[in-house]
């Protein structure tokens, strides 16, 4: 599946949390064209990062807000610690303060992508990945069942843009969150 095409320099990314993944994440995305804009809400972290990146003569948004940083992003990547309650906190906030347009993306080896996207107003523009960060490792892309085309097209786009083959498919996981259960075979 591929996305129209648009320059890397008009899809605009917000990366969420700027510890080592999210410096990474936000290096590669800089790297590659895309209009990145890093936030956390440990100033420090932003200073090591804006170090990092003008050493390499790359452009990168610094936001100490989650709002700051969405405001205008196509697609919002979270680095937060992968359990639940730190995913759906995350999760809840960037739907508040993200535009509709906003495609949610999160990194995690053990959660539900359908729980995520059930705790949204846009469970159509939500999606995961798994996969090492480091380019042309494989990449696979987790659906939630009403994850849209668009959605699926655009995060196909960033990571093959990023160098990754990328490997679309159905959220393999359990849902851990009773609504999205089948609670007849309980």
């Amino acid at each position: 599946m591929t996305a129209p095409e648009i320059s890397p320099s008009k899809i605009k990314v917000a990366i969420i949390g700027a510890g080592t993944s999210g410096r990474h994440f936000a290096l590669a995305c800089a790297t590659a064209g895309f209009s990145v804009v890093l936030e956390d809400v440990m100033p420090a972290k932003l200073r090591h990062a804006e170090s990092d990146f003008s050493s390499l003569g790359l452009t990168v948004g610094l936001a100490l807000t989650i709002e700051d940083a969405v405001r205008e992003a196509d697609i919002a990547v979270d680095f937060v610690p992968d359990d639940l309650e730190s995913k759906l906190e995350i999760y809840s906030m960037l739907d508040r303060m993200a535009p509709p347009k906003t495609i949610l993306c999160t990194p995690s080896q053990v959660l539900s992508i359908t729980d995520l996207a059930s705790c949204t107003y846009r469970p159509d523009r939500c999606i995961m990945f798994r996969g090492d960060p480091i380019p042309a490792s494989p990449v696979r892309l987790l659906l939630a069942a009403a994850t849209s085309p668009a959605t699926q097209a655009l995060a196909h786009r960033l990571f093959t843009t990023l160098g990754h083959p990328v490997h679309p498919e159905p959220d393999p996981d359990l849902p851990q969150l009773l609504k999205n259960m089948n609670t007849s075979k309980l």
